[in-house]
């Protein structure tokens, strides 16, 4: 599998996304190459490697889940640049 010009173009179609002609043909050879990378990995043999899901003898350690008091509101947007009706502002980000 290979991953050409118009693979690129729909999926940045499909994100929304402009890219010149040399922002296309780098992707293109990134992805190939690291297609190709993987492809070199599922050749390896690894029917005598233990399957692990961390390479260090590693466990979580969470804190307890136990609820604590939330900010009040006027806390909660005492720093912000603007505010109105409870709500923080933000400057308009769609057209």
């Amino acid at each position: 599998m290979s991953v050409t010009r118009d693979d690129v173009q729909r999926v940045a179609r499909l994100a929304r996304l402009k890219l010149t002609e040399p922002e296309e043909s780098r992707l293109v050879s990134d992805l190939n190459h690291m297609l190709a990378y993987v492809a070199a990995l599922e050749e390896l043999d690894t029917s005598q490697v233990t399957p692990t899901a961390h390479v260090l003898p590693l466990s979580n350690v969470f804190r307890p889940d136990e609820p604590t008091e939330a900010l009040s509101l006027e806390a909660a947007l005492s720093n912000a640049p603007r505010s109105r009706h409870g709500h923080f502002r933000v400057p308009k980000v769609i057209e």
